[in-house]
């Protein structure tokens, strides 16, 4: 299928860019950041390059979890603003080119949602179905395996009734019974109201917990819940896009996208399984655990597509590396314990864990973008924020925006104490990092990122390549090819702080093809065999596009 007839897959070649409305920008002062103070930068996330916003939580909310315990599926949290303000968003960056997704929590609610409270106050409770219950007491000694060592088990006991009501994360999120026709139509329901508000899909939000059923529910296959959603999101808008959160092996992920089905379910997943072994080859300076990796992904029918991230706004997860493994990157990236969570991730930023070395940073988001699939970003990233180590767990690298190295970083004109989140002090606090001075900087992080993204977006191949290994003699250099009907990029990049000569061929190309570089004014022609030779310096990259005799690309 030529990419011509397939433009109204706007996701395939997005750059997304994840954000917390709460810590971004705070327009009145209140401490809080809000629906005006993300408008008012939305000219700047234009700049950079940004296609897709992702916006974390934004609904009414107790906040006992970041946002994601919702007391209303349909309202908005007043202190980010209300309905008026966040359609005057959505519509500023509409204006400016951008699509708008939030983020569905719907596998639980907070227990001081309305539904819950109907539920605990009768056994006959039109609602009590809404969740998940049982009688007899749950078995002694279940672990919680979302929070280990946070939160106690996955049964809470309703005094009242006697009952438990079962909760995947915090006792203070019951989980939504999907096997209850009701509480589908209201998640349909949910995705219609946000959809007519302009959104353009929805980041979906840990999904193998959202299609768990009870036993012996009426309900034969779960994943045809995944397919209504779908057919559902597109009856009414038909670029809306589900980005599922799967942290699965490829095997047992691939189901979520409805692989038997044509790709019928989640359209993107975010690759969970490649992030880590990247950091894997990031410690040993080898790129042989993500090669192998990428070279294991399923295929995947055009009309999905993987995301792919260096950082999130949880722990970095490392749960699907071995246990040694698992130790090589804690060892390297996270020598502190006070670093690590739940026995399986990091909270941390990269910059940090890479030492803050420029060349090795930008090495890391130039393969970021070069590799198969859609980038994300995380808000800050851009400008190498990192985290606050006093603040505990998760929360280290939520920290606010950092704007400038005025009052609380540009963020807040309000008492650092009235903040949500206190912000570094360390070499990465606001006087270090933030985009005032970046933007004056020519040789800035921030404008690294704005000629990166400006070249991903020129090249098509990134986002729909059919991805290929280009066997070279050096361990330490990942040479790998995305070719697609509008042309092929080739990337190098070196993963070693030494420097490699390094020799490959480019196959199947015409006589008199060459090697643009997209990054520097430099062509390299390609020899009799297709070969080129060249010496790629420590931590060293390129991007270069295979250019045709007569193709005419703009390059």
């Amino acid at each position: 299928m030529r990419i011509t007839d397939t433009s109204d897959l706007w996701w395939k070649s997005a750059v997304i860019y994840c954000l917390d409305v709460e810590t971004y920008l705070d327009s009145n002062g209140d401490g809080v950041g809000d629906m005006q103070g993300l408008a008012s930068r939305i000219d700047y996330l234009a700049q950079l390059g940004v296609t897709c916003i992702w916006l974390m939580p934004i609904y009414p909310t107790p906040d006992r979890d970041d946002g994601y315990d919702v007391t209303d599926f349909y309202g908005i949290d007043p202190r980010l603003g209300d309905h008026g303000t966040f359609v005057e968003m959505v519509r500023t960056a509409r204006d400016r080119g951008m699509r708008v997704i939030v983020d569905l929590v719907v596998n639980h609610t907070s227990d001081r949602h309305p539904w819950f409270l109907a539920a605990k106050r009768s056994v006959n409770s039109p609602f009590r179905d809404y969740y998940v219950w049982r009688s007899d007491p749950p078995p002694k000694g279940q672990k919680n395996s979302v929070f280990p060592g946070e939160a106690d088990g996955i049964w809470t006991k309703d005094e009242k009734s006697g009952q438990w009501y079962l909760h995947s994360f915090y006792e203070h999120q019951p989980d939504l019974n999907v096997s209850n026709p009701r509480v589908r139509d209201e998640i349909a329901r949910t995705v219609g109201f946000w959809l007519q508000l302009g959104v353009s899909g929805f980041r979906v939000d840990a999904v193998p917990f959202l299609l768990e059923v009870p036993e012996g529910a009426d309900m034969a296959n779960p994943h045809d819940f995944l397919r209504d959603v779908r057919r559902f999101l597109q009856r009414r808008s038909s670029e809306g896009v589900l980005l599922g959160e799967v942290n699965l092996p490829y095997e047992q992920q691939v189901a979520y996208f409805g692989a038997d089905d044509d790709g019928q379910e989640l359209t993107m997943q975010f690759d969970f399984a490649a992030m880590q072994r990247l950091y894997l080859s990031l410690v040993r300076r080898d790129p042989a655990p993500l090669i192998e990796t990428l070279t294991s992904r399923p295929k995947l029918p055009i009309e999905t597509q993987w995301a792919n991230f260096l950082r999130n706004h949880d722990e970095l997860t490392l749960d699907q590396l071995s246990e040694d493994e698992r130790q090589e990157v804690f060892e390297a990236f996270a020598p502190d314990e006070k670093q690590r969570v739940f026995g399986r991730g990091i909270v941390r930023r990269l910059p940090p864990m890479l030492e803050g070395d420029p060349r090795r940073i930008r090495m890391a988001y130039s393969l970021l973008f070069t590799l198969p699939g859609t980038p994300v970003l995380f808000y800050g990233e851009e400008i190498g924020m990192g985290e606050n180590a006093e603040v505990p767990g998760r929360q280290a690298v939520r920290t606010p925006m950092q704007w400038s190295k005025d009052k609380n970083g540009g963020f807040s004109d309000a008492a650092a104490s009235r903040l949500p989140l206190p912000q570094p002090t360390d070499g990465y606090a606001p006087q270090h990092i933030n985009v005032a001075d970046q933007i004056e900087d020519r040789g800035s992080l921030l404008h690294f990122f704005r000629d990166l993204i400006s070249r991903y977006r020129i090249s098509p191949e990134l986002g729909w390549g059919e991805f290929e290994v280009i066997p070279q003699s050096v361990p330490a250099v990942l040479v790998h090819s995305l070719r697609a009907d509008v042309g092929r990029m080739v990337a190098v990049h070196n993963f070693a702080d030494v420097p490699a000569m390094i020799r490959f061929a480019v196959e199947d190309e015409p006589d008199g093809a060459s090697l643009v570089d997209l990054l520097a004014a430099d062509r390299i022609p390609l020899d009799e065999k297709g070969e080129v030779e060249f010496e790629i310096p420590p931590y060293g990259f390129r991007w270069l596009r295979v250019a045709r005799p007569g193709d005419g690309r703009v390059t």
